[in-house]
């Protein structure tokens, strides 16, 4: 095929022609007159308080879904699969049993202290969960923010759905086991329903707090097991405060129940265990930390509804 001939040199404007005007920008748009004008809203945007707490009510069953699908994939890839929610908490008992209760002698002064510690241990166990899942519940989760609108606050609710659904299991097996150690059933067993219900509305504001801080830098998260782990320590998981703080100035014991969670184990304890008692002081400071969580943790989690879509 010959080549295509090449086009003529394009003729100057005669002399004396007009010379065509310069093109001219496009005037700047005022995009933020333009949203006011029209009543546009970014997606993003945090809503009001009142339209937000509707919303969350909305999307319950999807909270659901979400916990009741994240709880049947936790452990696909086991061969004993949910058996391990329970069974890790009995290992981790079994371990601190022979370390603290056999080899450092806490035991002592503790009538029945395997039943003591299991039920220590499974209660602390419970907000450990949701602490974890917490700083997980927003980074893992970055794609579904920014593909679909709803209240972020929906994300670590899941997790505290799941985590109760979990510990409705646990306590289940919780209870056989302190039969097996010799402690009676008792009209205190109902008793575990508003312990299980406070410590529940303090692991959401837990929850949220993690979530948003952990969504605001990933270090945050590194630091969570180190807590978590001086937390244990220091929540009367192994050892009896009572016993403990017996030689020790009584600003100790004070201090030391002034923890929330040694607050709902010892009231756990005072439930499940013939012949435990825990002051009724506890109770009332029980629903004031679930009461300050819960507040705190939403107003800290709901100021920052506009960031989660970046990282």
């Amino acid at each position: 095929m010959p080549a295509a001939a090449p086009l003529p040199p394009k003729a100057p404007p005669p002399a004396g022609a007009p010379r065509p005007p310069d093109p001219v920008d496009p005037p700047d748009l005022d995009l933020a007159a333009l949203a006011r004008e029209f009543d546009l809203s970014s997606s993003m945007a945090r809503q009001p308080l009142g339209d937000y707490l509707r919303e969350l009510w909305r999307r319950r069953d999807f909270v659901t879904a979400m916990a009741t699908g994240r709880k049947a994939a936790q452990y696909k890839d086991t061969v004993l699969g949910r058996l391990w929610q329970v069974l890790s908490p009995i290992l981790n008992a079994i371990v601190y049993y022979f370390i603290f209760g056999v080899l450092l002698q806490t035991s002592r002064g503790v009538e029945n202290f395997p039943a003591f510690l299991i039920v220590g241990v499974f209660t602390f166990t419970y907000t450990q969960r949701v602490v974890t899942g917490g700083t997980k519940a927003i980074v893992n989760n970055r794609n579904l923010i920014r593909a679909i609108h709803f209240p972020r606050a929906v994300l670590p609710l899941a997790v505290i759905v799941q985590e109760v659904q979990q510990q409705v299991v646990s306590i289940g097996i919780l209870l056989v086991i302190v039969l097996l150690t010799g402690e009676p059933i008792t009209w205190l067993w109902l008793g575990i329903i508003p312990v299980l219900a406070l410590q529940t509305v303090f692991n959401a504001g837990l929850c949220l707090i993690v979530a948003r801080f952990t969504a605001a830098s990933r270090d945050f998260a590194q630091l969570v097991p180190f807590v978590l782990q001086t937390w244990r320590y220091l929540s009367g998981v192994m050892f009896s405060i009572p016993v403990f703080t017996a030689d020790l100035a009584p600003w100790v014991e004070r201090v030391l129940y002034l923890n929330p969670l040694t607050d709902y184990i010892e009231m756990m304890r005072h439930c499940l265990l013939e012949g435990y008692s825990a002051p009724w002081e506890l109770w009332v400071l029980g629903a004031i930390w679930a009461l300050v969580s819960l507040v705190v943790g939403f107003v800290v989690f709901y100021r920052a509804e506009e960031s989660y879509s970046r990282g």
